[in-house]
């Protein structure tokens, strides 16, 4: 059985390369990923991992395959901290999740011609405060492009993360172990 990708994130690439899967194929998922009005931060992950499997399931290349979607979002209550889109944002991101605890969702899809499997898994992580220079250096470093909440738990970032509670796997932006279960339920014998 074919299992197709669908993300352009690396990091799930190399995530998934842990636990021995390596997909036929990857092909990024090209979707509006605006939350709606009022969407909450667990809905929000929920509708993007399907509508992700969903869009490339109907890609001819994608026949007969399986597809396997994720979104992942940072969140601090209600608010969703997206990816930011320059510097100035990436501090505010930063400065917000700074001493405080949030939350990292993530909105796992799987799809075959005929059924949708869906998971979603929590991670609480807990910030340290972060002083001017540290904020400084680490939007200067640029790891927060492209990054959820504009961090990198897997880069420099783990120095301002004293605990987490959950799955780490999750907070980089893929939980092995549910979608391990997800695709030995679905069939798929590449898993480790």
């Amino acid at each position: 059985m074919r299992l197709i990708l669908g993300s352009a994130s690396p990091r799930r690439l190399e995530l998934l390369a842990q636990i021995g899967v390596v997909p036929d194929a990857v092909i990024p998922a090209e979707i509006d990923e605006t939350p709606l009005k009022d969407e909450l931060p667990r809905a929000h992950a929920d509708r993007l991992a399907a509508a992700k499997a969903e869009v490339i399931a109907a890609m001819p290349e994608a026949q007969g395959a399986l597809v396997l979607t994720a979104d992942t979002v940072v969140s601090l209550g209600r608010r969703i901290l997206g990816k930011p889109q320059d510097e100035g944002e990436a501090r505010r991101f930063l400065s917000i999740l700074s001493g405080r605890r949030h939350r990292v969702t993530t909105g796992v899809a799987l799809k075959s011609a005929d059924h949708l499997w869906t998971r979603r898994v929590e991670t609480h992580v807990r910030f340290k405060r972060l002083s001017d220079a540290e904020l400084d250096a680490y939007v200067a470093s640029g790891e927060w492009r492209g990054k959820a909440g504009g961090y990198a738990i897997q880069g420099r970032a783990a120095a301002f993360v004293p605990a987490i509670n959950g799955s780490y796997s999750n907070v980089v932006g893929l939980p092995l172990a549910e979608v391990a279960g997800l695709l030995k339920g679905a069939g798929y014998e590449g898993v480790a």
